[in-house]
């Protein structure tokens, strides 16, 4: 089985380094980003505040078409937005590329900020009514009515349906059974089971329960959390202020060595937090538009500048707290106990130790899949093992981007004796592995929360808030996952969609957490590149709508705002 996940691994890595990986998507990302911040006059700054009065009803028109409020449709993204991209993601990304990595979520989220504005309005703007006669719309639809490329609104309306389960389910259920496991010890596949059924009762309701569930998660949750994280904060004052330094200091120049972490180079780290910056907040993505168009709004740029709130509220202020709660708390660079995953384990010829600086930039480099310089080897033999300990051997076991340290290994639930076979620096045995080694994920931000006023009881309010806002996540993106399913087969196809997602997000809860993470990866990458290019298309006709809006809003309000 070893052996069959190791090739699958390999596969979705090469997947991963044409697509979300590749040096080319951050910039492509970002680059999107910029150029609509300059083509129309940095919006997110401008129209900043007329968003908020527009999400208040300010400017609400009687007789509007849709099925939501400004509110209700902010609150339904934001739900799918604000998930464990915004606690696990955050971890994972400082995690991979240490503080520097903060900085390019900031990056993705500010000039998303205007992406997310182009993408929804478009969107909204070509919306349709469906055979049930609700309110439909999302970049598929912008790709067919407007640029009359049926194929490729087809490739974005499948991808949609695979990256609901990429994105919205399978990291959603896989961080909550492990957040509660960590938390109150209650097994991953009980967690997913209950979570599963919960799912299904809200999501076979449709759009008008999925928004009442929206509307009132949002809040709760944010509450919850920020007093978490505030503790944290508080408690750990003193560091807050270096902890924004090395973010500021290392953004062009990578991420040094610290404790455990082994460092992190500014390539590694700009594609990290682009990466993870992109799965938060979902900017350039195409999926918030589809929340947006059943929004009771006649002027599409309206609902536009609703959806730049985004960003800001998911990226620039939920995951800075994140990220500040995990820097200032120290518990990035520390070894903790834990069970090793295949997926983050591998064997490599030779004695290392965190003590000898020229170990760590080997170790560094191999990490950091550069092909130059590596002189580092996988290892490939036979390893004996006495009541769960090794008898030695010219080796050293990397788990989790660190050395691996007090490493026991297990058959069930006793002590392993006998050979471990290592082929290609991968354990063959099934045998469960725990040692000490770096965390990340959901992992890293509740040990994070646990630093601050509340002491422990810090993972309780991560549990809290990671079931809140993973299961909201889970609810909005079954949402667009039907949505895309009607464009492609029709109404009749939603059912069967809806119980493949609930089967899939009870399955997720017992996988491998890296694995998920990676499917993640590859599947935003299928939606973000069609969509990133149908708005670039349509990029004078953005200017107009924009001009258009304003002439009308300045006609109908001559005394201003």
């Amino acid at each position: 089985m070893n052996e069959v996940i190791a090739k699958f691994t390999q596969l979705l890595n090469l997947l991963d380094s044409v697509l979300g990986s590749a040096q080319y998507f951050p910039f492509l990302l970002l680059g999107t980003g910029i150029f609509f911040t300059f083509y129309l006059k940095f919006p997110q700054i401008r129209f900043f505040s007329h968003a908020w009065r527009i999400v208040r009803g300010k400017y609400d028109k009687p007789g509007a078409k849709g099925d939501a409020t400004h509110y209700q449709a902010l609150a339904t993204a934001i739900s799918g937005t604000v998930g464990t991209g915004n606690i696990g993601g955050v971890g994972l990304a400082l995690y991979l590329g240490g503080p520097a990595a903060l900085f390019w979520m900031w990056m993705t989220a500010f000039f998303g900020m205007t992406t997310k504005f182009v993408e929804v309005s478009l969107s909204h703007k070509y919306r349709v009514e469906d055979e049930d006669g609700f309110i439909v719309g999302g970049p598929m639809y912008v790709m067919e009515r407007r640029l009359n490329m049926k194929w490729l609104a087809v490739f974005f309306a499948g991808a949609t349906v695979i990256s609901s389960f990429g994105t919205g389910n399978l990291p959603q259920s896989n961080n909550m059974a492990v957040g509660i496991n960590a938390t109150f010890g209650i097994p991953e596949w009980v967690t997913g089971a209950v979570l599963a059924i919960c799912l299904g009762l809200v999501i076979v309701g449709g759009i008008k329960r999925i928004i009442q569930v929206a509307e009132k998660i949002v809040p709760t949750m944010a509450v919850i959390y920020f007093a978490g994280g505030l503790a944290v904060i508080f408690t750990n004052l003193d560091q807050v202020g270096p902890s924004l330094i090395s973010v500021f200091r290392d953004a062009f120049t990578g991420s040094a060595a610290a404790g455990g972490f082994l460092g992190a180079s500014f390539a590694y780290a700009f594609n990290r937090g682009v990466n993870r910056g992109l799965f938060s907040n979902e900017a350039g993505q195409g999926s918030a538009p589809i929340a947006h168009a059943a929004a009771r709004a006649d002027e599409p740029v309206s609902e536009g500048m609703v959806s730049i709130l985004e960003p800001f509220i998911d990226t620039i202020v939920i995951c800075t707290l994140t990220g500040l709660v995990i820097l200032s708390s120290g518990v990035w660079t520390e070894k903790h106990e834990n069970v090793f995953q295949g997926f983050d384990m591998e064997f490599v010829q030779g004695h290392y130790s965190d003590a000898d600086p020229a170990h760590k930039e080997a170790l560094f480099r191999h990490l950091s899949f550069s092909m130059e310089d590596d002189l580092v080897k996988v290892f490939d033999g036979v390893i004996k093992v006495v009541d769960g300990v090794s008898l030695g051997g010219d080796f050293t076991i990397l788990h989790n981007r660190s050395l691996a340290e007090d490493v026991r290994y297990y058959e069930g639930d006793s002590l392993f004796t006998g050979e471990l076979i290592i082929a290609n620096g991968n354990l063959t045995n099934e045998l469960t592995v725990k040692g000490k080694s770096l965390i990340h994920s959901v992992e890293l931000t509740t040990l994070a929360f646990t630093r601050g006023a509340f002491g422990d009881y810090g993972k309780y309010i991560v549990s809290i808030g990671l079931v809140l806002f993973a299961f909201s996540t889970a609810v909005a993106w079954s949402y667009y996952g039907d949505r895309a399913m009607t464009y492609l087969f029709g109404v009749k196809s939603v059912l069967p969609y809806r119980l493949l997602y609930v089967l899939g997000f009870f399955v997720a809860a017992i996988a491998d957490t890296s694995l998920v993470w990676l499917v993640s990866a590859i599947t935003i990458a299928f939606m973000t590149i069609p969509n990133l290019f149908a708005i670039v298309m349509l990029r004078k006709e953005m200017k107009e709508i924009v001009a258009d809006y304003w002439r009308d809003f300045n006609e109908e309000h001559p005394d201003g705002y």
